[in-house]
């Protein structure tokens, strides 16, 4: 299938990000979650699908976010100031939290929920979809998954710092032509500098998890994945008995495994199991395992998950988590898994991100 510029009406080629004869970039969606604006303690309390629904793009940047509107009143005086930790500065009460974002940009979805312990979100995601010369038919989805280490300063901070400038470093890199291992590592470089900016010189340093994946689809329906990882977040390859994990977990329970000190199943329950051997923050020594890039090639149908342990500490397993890709489609999907986790227990924060191929046309909302 040949394609016109929208702009000019020259040809261009399925694999054009810009076209040659007028310059018009050929289009990027893009979306972060939660919104920059949002504030543990003031973000909105309207149900999920009603939220979703009043939900706009403003750009901010390369990327965009979701705004949700003017935080709701203090439920202890009706005061709508809050102060930056989510307090109200009329009488001091705790303001409302919301306890979950969600978007659908039809080539990926995201959720991002608080979980039922946690008095805040400290997970962060981002996504762009890099929308082809033929309709309906995207080039490329990026996208950047962290969760912020709660031992830390600040870590939501850390966490909405890595998933942005990681994604906006993979967008320029893709657009550079650059490889796709050289994409997930310059978005690597640019969200471990993120985190340390965010720190303090008097000793504060917020860090936070990361994983990105770079999905390039093909014209046969296939695509080539690409994945970077630091920290025990994850990236899966869902497709029934053919499932498997991408990524290779930087924790001291992995490395008992890797080392044959206990099996995975013995290593996961033991008290270290999530305790991190690599991270990003201002106390990181930025050394990366060898094995933090991997890329995978498909030719059949799938969807890749990436995800906090939020979700995998109750479905490890990508057979498991296969069972809900591969019966419904990605939203649904999506949130059947956010739901089982908060079933289990919803200990955690709770983030997923689903992008299924061969890629679906764009729908841009969440109904």
């Amino acid at each position: 299938m040949t394609a016109r510029c929208p702009h000019c009406g020259t040809f261009v080629a399925d694999t054009d990000r810009f076209c040659e004869a007028c310059g018009r970039k050929l289009g990027i969606r893009a979306i972060a979650l939660p919104p920059k604006e949002f504030r543990p303690g003031s973000g909105s309390t309207v149900p999920v699908a009603e939220a979703a629904r009043s939900a706009r793009l403003a750009p901010t940047g390369t990327t965009a976010t979701v705004e949700s509107g003017p935080p709701p009143d203090c439920t202890g005086c009706g005061g709508s100031e809050f102060d930056p930790d989510g307090y109200c500065a009329t009488c001091g009460e705790l303001g409302p939290e919301r306890d979950r974002f969600e978007f659908d940009l039809g080539t990926a979805c995201l959720i991002t929920d608080r979980g039922l312990l946690h008095a805040r979100n400290e997970d962060a995601v981002a996504a762009a979809v890099l929308e082809g010369a033929v309709p309906n038919r995207p080039a490329a989805a990026v996208i950047t998954v962290c969760d912020g280490v709660s031992t830390s300063e600040d870590p939501q901070a850390a966490s909405g710092a890595a998933a942005r400038a990681g994604l906006d470093a993979c967008l320029a890199a893709l657009a550079a032509d650059q490889p796709a291992e050289d994409c997930v590592m310059a978005g690597l470089t640019a969200a471990a500098d993120a985190v340390k900016a965010v720190g303090s010189p008097g000793g504060k340093a917020p860090s936070c998890t990361y994983v990105s994946a770079i999905v390039q689809f093909d014209a046969e329906g296939g695509a080539d994945i690409t994945v970077a990882n630091v920290g025990d977040s994850r990236a899966y390859w869902l497709r029934g008995d053919d499932s498997d994990r991408l990524t290779v977990d930087d924790s001291l329970a992995q490395a008992m495994v890797d080392n044959g000190v206990l099996d995975a199943a013995t290593a996961m329950d033991g008290p270290h199991a999530h305790v991190l051997t690599r991270w990003l923050g201002a106390d990181s020594e930025h050394q990366w395992s060898p094995t933090c890039v991997r890329t995978l090639h498909t030719d059949a149908p799938g969807v890749l998950l990436v995800c906090t342990d939020g979700l995998w500490n109750y479905l490890p397993e990508a057979a498991a988590l296969s069972r809900f890709t591969g019966s419904l489609a990605p939203l649904p999907a999506a949130r059947a898994l956010v739901e089982h986790a908060l079933g289990a227990g919803g200990k955690d924060n709770i983030t997923v991100a689903l992008v299924p191929v061969p890629s679906l046309a764009p729908s841009g909302d969440t109904p």
